[in-house]
């Protein structure tokens, strides 16, 4: 889902909240490490996320935050803010070449991440056990 958050909302911070849980705590940032990544550029995108971003010709950058349910990625498009919400049962993840793409139903986002970048890396891999924690499969799932 992809929402505009540049001024406060109740409503749209609530879909959020339930769609990936709640802010993990101060303690729990500790505890993970960090729950953030760092700056990634972004290289391609869907659709309506181009069109956002496409409207002035500044260097399209991203950043992820982890949720307990799932993650955020936020973008600058002139003065305002979107967050795309994609949470961990949803979330499909390519990693082709020096690249990694974020999938949620008509939506993605690619980013340029070099395997040599120590900060990406590490945030990678704690996304994808993060993912691997949270989403359930069942052997029924298969029926």
């Amino acid at each position: 889902m992809l929402y505009n958050i540049s001024y406060k909302d109740l409503k749209i911070e609530r879909e959020i909240n339930e769609l990936v849980g709640k802010p993990f705590s101060i303690f729990d940032n500790f505890k993970k490490g960090g729950i953030g990544s760092p700056k990634l550029f972004i290289t391609r995108c869907s659709s309506a996320i181009y069109d956002l971003l496409h409207v002035n010709n500044s260097v399209k950058f991203c950043n992820i935050e982890l949720r307990p349910k799932g993650i955020i990625i936020g973008f600058q498009s002139r003065l305002d803010v979107y967050a795309l919400v994609i949470p961990y049962y949803k979330l499909v993840l390519f990693k082709p070449g020096n690249s990694i793409t974020f999938h949620i139903d008509h939506h993605y986002i690619s980013v340029d991440y070099s395997k040599n970048s120590k900060g990406v890396q590490k945030f990678i891999d704690k996304l994808e056990l993060e993912k691997e924690k949270n989403t359930f499969y069942s052997p029924l799932d298969a029926y």
